[in-house]
């Protein structure tokens, strides 16, 4: 690109705004920690295994009829790793929050080896 064109820094709003979405993440997860954390024996990892649920493969199941969205995250590595997991979704279910810009109600469930 030619210098004049190239792209050398945030302006200090786009800045702001950028630093504000960082904020808000860190404290969706920070309060995803401590949730899993009630069922995690080990505190520290907390963190890793929201990593692990990040890139966790999920199926997403609209039922229009129903209004809902069903999220199905796939088992993790672990047994314990699966019960910090529906305890998450449990939590996330009892918010009854939509999907963002429309009416279906997000659901979170751990599917079950069983139904792969």
């Amino acid at each position: 690109m030619p210098k004049e064109a190239r792209f050398d820094r945030l302006s200090t709003q786009s800045k702001h705004l950028i630093d504000t979405i960082k904020m808000v993440a860190y404290r969706a997860e920070t309060a995803m920690a401590q949730i899993v954390r009630q069922k995690m024996t080990r505190h520290d990892d907390a963190r890793s295994l929201l990593r692990a649920i990040y890139n966790t493969e999920v199926d997403m199941v609209p039922d229009m009829e129903a209004k809902t969205l069903t999220i199905r995250l796939h088992p993790l590595a672990n047994n314990s790793s699966d019960q910090a997991v529906r305890h998450l979704c449990e939590e996330l279910n009892r918010t009854e929050t939509a999907f963002p810009g429309t009416k279906p109600r997000l659901i979170y469930e751990l599917v079950s080896s069983q139904n792969l």
